[in-house]
């Protein structure tokens, strides 16, 4: 696939990671960067990244948990090309496996039980909200088109060992079919953060942790602002997830 001239190229960590990402279409942005920050897996362990985009969030992982290996799973072709590409070029093809496929199909994809966390950063919006073009590879990412939070924790439920875990990011306007889908699926919610753009503004994002067959009992984490003011600058926090 000759997509090089479609794409640009982003560094993290002091330019100790590349990210090739379109120029055009489905980009990451801050959430990708919120989800692979919130949870620390304990050495060694496996992780699957569901609808990995680009990769962003393996790659981040990959840097931050050095011992732990990753699975990232993308249906769309031109992403899964590109997520290959930068596997490649971080030279992380021992660490992080890419698998092209559908989340809907995950019985064929991987085993059961064979994960110990699973990261996902689900479309945001129903297939009716909204103006788009069902076609087109940002509106594949952004709306349920090819299967939602639903289908994302179904297959998380499917891939992880009994007591894993499985970190989300969604909208705070969705929390309660987010908890919803979670209870549906056996997945327990304990942590969770809400996310402001900036001190003063309403919620925009949530983080949860979630525990396949865990009990009751949620901590809710202290507010999280993304920028210093509408407009300004990261705060100190947001911007060292950027840093070394």
């Amino acid at each position: 696939m000759a997509i090089a001239e479609e794409l640009t190229e982003e560094s993290l960590f002091a330019g100790k990671l590349r990210c090739l990402q379109p120029r055009q279409g489905y980009r990451f942005s801050v959430d990708a960067v919120l989800l692979a920050h919130f949870f620390t897996p304990e050495p060694g362990a496996r992780i699957l990244d569901l609808g990995a985009g680009c990769g962003v969030v393996s790659l981040i992982l990959s840097h931050r948990c050095p011992t732990a290996s990753l699975v990232a799973l993308e249906v769309q072709p031109r992403l899964a090309e590109i997520l290959r590409r930068n596997v490649a070029i971080n030279t992380l093809e021992r660490r992080i496996t890419v698998v092209e496929g559908d989340c809907r199909r995950i019985a064929t994809l991987l085993p059961q039980s064979s994960v110990d966390w699973v990261t996902a950063n689900p479309p945001y919006y129903p297939t009716g909200s909204g103006r788009h073009n069902p076609e087109t590879e940002r509106a594949k990412a952004r709306h349920e088109i090819l299967g939602g939070i639903g289908e994302m924790a179904q297959a998380a439920a499917f891939v992880l060992k009994a007591g894993g875990r499985a970190v989300f990011v969604y909208p705070a306007t969705r929390v309660e079919t987010l908890h919803g889908v979670l209870r549906e699926n056996r997945l327990a919610a304990k942590r969770m953060q809400r996310v402001h753009p900036y001190p003063g503004a309403e919620v925009g994002l949530v983080l949860v942790e979630a525990v396949k067959d865990g009990g009751e009992g949620l901590a809710v984490l202290p507010e999280f602002f993304i920028c210093q003011e509408k407009g300004g600058a990261y705060t100190q926090e947001m911007a060292a997830m950027y840093a070394e």
